[in-house]
Order: structure tokens, then sequence, then C-alpha cells
């Protein structure tokens, strides 16, 4: 639950005065405000690393957590075209015991290779099978592989943990459900201003492709990328569903429902701020480590500004 300052001072007068106590204000996890104790043995670190995808050699950073292990670990995926790399979410899953896994795709940000959505998907796979292959000689738990994906990455997110059982769960950070832009974008006003609110900016980073060719590409694909469509698949791994004031809250409430319905485990957090979550950085990721972590501890995930 959140205060706003005003609330806040409020309640502690109100304590001084008439001799109550006013309500408890989760704190951040440690994690999320604090360094772990230095393990000299096994020190915390970072590898740069290339991860194959058909045919190129894509542009990866593992952060890896302090301790022997072997430790959970998750593949962080960014959105379109990437501006938010999310590297904080990776330091403090890495200071919670999780080893990080966050990487470009083809054509993004100098990994070689042209950029498409279809590559996106492609390569989400393909990081997630890096993981698993090396897990030895990065001291990873195979059974403990998490995604997290923000905006388009929690399309990408989904997907992997659609296409591998091995998956423990998921986190959706404002998900595009980039199938329903596409079955817009017939519509040349919609077209157009998708094209002058964000393709035509975000193309520039990304090699081998031009802003018409990725519309053309989600028009051709439409509801066959509606991610609702992959419940099935996602149903037997807990979800997190984490909103915005943004374009996610419909789209990501559909997934819910369908998740539900069929019997899965998802829980729900929005938080009243921008799509990066500019001011709620600190309470996202308090969000994604409690979440995690009770994952471990098989507990319900805290609440933390958010109703679920």
């Amino acid at each position: 639950m959140e205060f706003h300052k005003s609330k806040l001072s409020w309640l502690l007068a109100a304590a001084f005065l008439f001799g109550f106590s006013p309500p408890a204000i989760a704190a951040p996890p440690s994690a999320v405000i604090a360094d772990p104790p230095v393990d000299k043995a096994h020190p915390a670190t970072m590898v740069y690393v290339q991860i194959p995808s058909h045919g190129a050699l894509m542009n990866g950073a593992l952060y890896t957590a302090a301790g022997a292990g072997p430790h959970p670990a998750v593949m962080l995926f960014h959105g379109f075209p990437g501006n938010e790399q999310n590297l904080d979410l990776a330091q403090a899953m890495r200071r919670a015991g999780y080893d990080v896994l966050t990487m470009h795709y083809r054509g993004a940000w100098g990994s070689p290779g042209s950029f498409s959505f279809t590559h996106a998907l492609e390569d989400s796979d393909a990081a997630i099978a890096f993981l698993k292959v090396n897990a030895a000689k990065f001291h990873i738990d195979t059974k403990r592989i998490f995604t997290v994906g923000h905006s388009m990455g929690g399309w990408m997110a989904a997907s992997a943990t659609a296409h591998d059982p091995d998956i423990a769960g998921a986190i959706l950070i404002s998900a595009a459900d980039m199938g329903t832009s596409g079955a817009r974008f017939h519509d040349p006003a919609e077209r157009k201003k998708a094209m002058d609110n964000m393709y035509r900016e975000g193309a520039i980073p990304l090699a081998g492709t031009t802003a018409d060719a990725l519309i053309d590409e989600l028009i051709a694909h439409g509801a066959g990328w509606d991610f609702v469509d992959l419940t099935p698949e996602l149903k037997s791994r807990p979800i997190l569903v984490i909103t915005a004031d943004d374009n996610s809250p419909k789209n990501s409430a559909r997934l819910a429902e369908a998740l539900r319905a069929a019997g899965g485990k998802v829980s729900e957090i929005h938080f009243p701020t921008d799509h990066p979550y500019s001011d709620h950085r600190i309470a996202l990721e308090s969000a994604v480590v409690d979440w995690l972590e009770s994952r471990r501890s098989n507990e319900n995930p805290a609440r933390r500004g958010a109703h679920e």
C-alpha cells in the first residue's frame, strides 16, 4: 500500500496526538537496497557472453551471484527497441542470489544479424537454451530458471516460457500483446499513429529492418501472435503480471483471466506510473524480488504499493 508524503505526515501526527500506531509500511527487500556480504571465494561478477541463435552470436551479459551455487537463474528480456534495459532489476535479482542473463536480440544494439519480431521470438528460445547448456559452467540450477520481460520483452518471456516446460515461472511487466497491435494496423490511421509514436524512432537502433517492415510483419501475423493463446502452455507455471498506467492493463488482464479460467497460478500488481516505471523503480524491484523469493519459500508474494 502506498502513501503520499502528506498522508504519511498526517498519520504520524495523528499517532503522536492520539496514541495509536500508524499502519506498517513494508520495507523493500534487502536485495533492493543493500549489498550482500562479499564472498571472496565465490564473488559476484559479470561475464560477457555470446549467445548462438540461427547462425549469429548475440551480445549478452551474465550477472552471476555470489556463492558457490548452484544458483537459480533469470532470463531478462528487454522491450522494443530496448532503450530501457531494466538493469536495476538485474542487479537486484543478482543481489537476491539469482544469476541473471541479459542480451540483445539479433540486429538490436550491435548484435549481428537482422532484427524482426519473428527473430526475437527465436532468439528468446535460444537464450533459454544457452542458460541450460551452460548450467554447469555458471553453476545454474536448471530446475529454477525464470523469465522476466518488460514491454515487448514480456511477450518474449511469455513465449519462451510457453516453449520450454522446464522454466519455473515468469514475470510479465507491462507485457506488449503484439498480436492485437497487428490486428489494429490494418487501419491506416492506426498505422500512422503507431509509426509516429513508436516505430519510426524505434527502428533506428535495429539492423536489417525498417519501421514499415516491422508493422507489416505484425499485420501479417496479427491474431496468430495473441499471447492469450499461450495459456495452455503457461497455466502450469506461476505467473506474475505487472501493469502500469500505460497500454498494458487491458491485454494483461485478458491473459490473467485466461490463466485463472484454465486453473493457472497468476498474481497481478498494478503501479500508478508510466511505461518505464520511472518513479516506481524501487517498488518494481521489490515486487520482482519478493515474487521470486516467494517461489523459493512457496509463499504468496508480498504486495507492495499494489493490489493483487
